[in-house]
């Protein structure tokens, strides 16, 4: 039996046909298919005429329909011609899902996954194996199947929602950052401006400060030289009236004798 990837694969879409073939897979598929070039249009899609049925004859394509719903089949091209994979209609025993568990603990050791944190290979890996699940559970009961469908494609919706809410918080993030970047340069701009502006105040204050002082010293010195003259003056008006007071009293002192 060969594995193939089913990777990419949605409800009601049948992928492209791909120029090699596909690569290894937990899913189980059947043997590829030729099918000419001719009637690609007329095969592809559905299962050649003598597809496996059922026990009973009928059901099984109804239950092949769903699978390939769900598990779209796989083409490619080789030297020119069209190869089919269909997804494996045989039903699973409980040996399939041991091995398909320890085929899953190989690959993962196998491709080195992370056990821890967000790593696309463990993802892959057991994307894989939920739809293997999903093959088995279908091929017993088809509306079992197609509920596990429905969940496994709302659990990836949210992955993907989570995925870009987690994206954009990143973008966010960065832009915050680089203008907080920004911000902090013009911000350093500014505080060098004002820093240089202080210091040109500063020499203002230390050059007002050294004239008022001299003013202070030179009002100083000619207040101290106008008290002295002034000292001077009285003084010397002193002496004067001092002077012309005696002169005064020696003119007057014979009078009165």
């Amino acid at each position: 039996v060969q594995y193939v990837s089913s990777a990419g694969y949605c409800w009601g879409r049948t992928p492209a046909a791909m120029s090699t073939a596909p690569l290894n897979s937990l899913v189980k598929y059947d043997p590829p298919v030729l099918v000419n070039t001719t009637k690609k249009a007329e095969k592809k899609g559905s299962r050649p005429a003598a597809g496996k049925k059922g026990p009973d004859g009928k059901g099984m394509s109804q239950t092949e329909d769903i699978l390939n719903s769900i598990l779209p089949p796989r083409e490619w091209t080789d030297e020119g011609q069209l190869w089919v994979q269909y997804v494996s209609s045989n039903p699973a025993t409980r040996l399939d899902v041991i091995n398909l568990q320890e085929l899953l603990d190989q690959r993962l050791q196998q491709r080195q996954a992370r056990e821890t944190g967000i790593d696309p290979v463990r993802e892959e890996l057991y994307a894989q194996t939920f739809d293997e699940l999903i093959r088995q559970v279908t091929i017993n009961c088809a509306e079992r199947g197609l509920l596990l469908l429905r969940v496994r494609d709302e659990i990836r919706m949210t992955i993907a929602a989570y995925q870009t809410l987690y994206e954009s918080s990143i973008a966010f993030g960065m832009r915050k950052a680089l203008q907080a970047e920004q911000g902090k340069a013009d911000m350093e701009a500014r505080i060098k401006q004002l820093e240089q502006d202080k210091k040109e105040l500063e020499r203002q204050v230390l050059e007002l400060k050294a004239k008022a002082e001299a003013i202070e010293k030179r009002e100083s010195e000619r207040r101290a030289l106008e008290e002295k003259k002034h000292a001077e003056e009285i003084a010397f008006l002193k002496r004067t009236n001092a002077s012309l007071k005696r002169e005064l009293e020696t003119y007057l002192s014979p009078s009165k004798k």
